[in-house]
């Protein structure tokens, strides 16, 4: 197989309706380029997201205070905001099959997973959402800005409880000393577990209450991200051999922890391992994952010398696809096998995005945007191979993919840009022999050539 058909499924959504990359070059040109997609198909922005947040509440004030005279405008609210958490599923699906290669799209998919948020509430969706287009504009540039973004938001603050964390000796504990205020320990000990350094790696309990120490101040409030000294623990926090701080606590403490963080051979070697797992297979090669970290750590975390390591190496364009598509990566592939364009995506109701992906991505077994904990979906096959969550995918092949995008074509049409180069003599037997489109059609969505990357 050619690298244009490999890319297009290991490192995309299948085939689309353009060619594949030609190399390597050609996918990391794109990601040098403005996110056209991106700003084709825009997402929530924090700004919005908070004001959802303020409006909320005080309608919840006065539906509290008067529920006749304030139940319409409420719900009318609750409606909005179950309203933008359906449009931000059919705005991934529709950049899912508009983007060309599909490198972009995954990667978003591949660090909203490591830098991983749920909404908890209702009234958290929009800033969850929020999050994620957060993380765009850093995919392609160096990770410690990326560290930044996804760890100084008002939502991976809320969803890891750091409000609640607050310095046993600060200000505000010395003020209140009823209140019994103490450390939370969540936002510092995944910080350094699942978003840098990794599980395992070369810290203690102690470098994990330090860092603990030393985030105490961080709030989310109605106007974002802030920084409250009273509420931060005094004196310098020692965190992997190196001192922040003093007497008086001060941001800046932290961003040159993150940086420090973002910068250490630990972190360099998690994230090239899940890169490398995520992308290519569960035995990653040592040698690979070696010369991306090195790559990675000669560029001062610059993410794209490190996904030039991983396009070049041979085990990236052998044509051995080990990895089984979680459910939404398998709809977005399927709705490109048919031919479905963004704009069809984007034209259709979001009570059908509802009933016909975000109900059946729960059932499949990948609720949109609802991981079980904070270390994000399995990259495991066997976690998706569930029956019920298989019969969901066959059920869903057959009725939903026309109502999306308004077309049934013919699956002996479909069959050769679904299989491309790759063999597959029963697939090519059977799909004719259907008894109706529909039949047809599913063989082919359900197919491992569709089904795995």
């Amino acid at each position: 197989m050619e690298f244009a058909e490999v890319s297009l499924i290991r490192f995309g959504f299948g085939p689309g309706p353009w060619p594949g990359a030609d190399g390597p070059d050609d996918l990391l040109a794109d990601l040098a380029q403005p996110d056209r997609t991106g700003q084709r198909w825009p997402g929530a922005t924090q700004q919005q997201a908070l004001d959802f947040v303020r409006d909320f509440r005080a309608l919840r004030k006065d539906f509290r205070a008067n529920p006749e005279a304030g139940k319409l405008p409420f719900r009318a609210l609750r409606t909005q905001i179950k309203d933008l958490r359906d449009d931000a599923l059919r705005i991934t699906l529709a950049r899912g099959v508009d983007d060309r290669f599909g490198f972009r799209e995954r990667l978003w998919a591949f660090w909203r997973d490591h830098f991983t948020t749920r909404a908890l509430k209702l009234q958290d969706f929009p800033m969850a959402m929020a999050h994620a287009e957060a993380l765009r504009p850093h995919i392609a540039g160096r990770f410690t800005d990326l560290l930044q973004a996804a760890i100084l938001h008002p939502m991976m603050l809320q969803y890891l409880d750091q409000s609640s964390s607050i310095g046993p000796g600060s200000v505000m504990a010395q003020r209140k000393p009823d209140r019994r205020y103490g450390l939370n320990e969540n936002l510092g000990r995944e910080l350094i577990e699942l978003h840098t350094l990794g599980a395992g790696a070369s810290y203690t309990q102690t470098d994990v209450r330090q860092l603990t120490e030393l985030l105490t101040g961080l709030r989310a409030t109605d106007a974002g991200v802030t920084f409250a000294p009273k509420f931060a623990e005094p004196g310098a926090e020692t965190v992997l051999g190196i001192r922040y701080g003093g007497d008086v606590a001060h941001k800046s403490d932290i961003d040159a922890a993150l940086q420090a963080l973002a910068r250490h051979p630990d972190t360099a070697q998690h994230l090239a391992r899940k890169l490398v797992v995520h992308f290519i297979g569960p035995q990653p090669n040592p040698t690979l994952v070696d010369t991306m970290a090195q790559a990675y750590l000669d560029a001062d975390t610059g993410l794209i010398p490190m996904y030039e390591v991983l396009l070049t190496h041979p085990s990236a364009q052998t044509p051995s696809f080990q990895k089984l598509r979680p459910p939404l990566d398998w709809v977005i592939t399927a709705l490109r096998t048919l031919g479905v364009a963004g704009t069809d995506i984007a034209s259709t109701p979001l009570k059908q995005i509802n009933h016909g992906v975000l109900q059946p991505l729960r059932r499949m077994g990948q609720p949109w945007r609802e991981p079980v904990g904070p270390d994000g979906w399995a990259e495991d096959a066997a976690y998706w191979l569930a029956p019920q969550a298989l019969a969901e995918r066959i059920n869903w092949a057959l009725k939903v993919p026309a109502a999306l995008g308004g077309m049934r074509p013919d699956p002996r049409d479909v069959l050769p840009h679904a299989l491309g180069s790759r063999p597959a003599p029963l697939l090519r037997q059977a799909v004719p022999r259907a008894e109706s489109l529909a039949e047809g059609l599913a063989l082919i969505l359900v197919s491992p050539e569709v089904m795995r990357r």
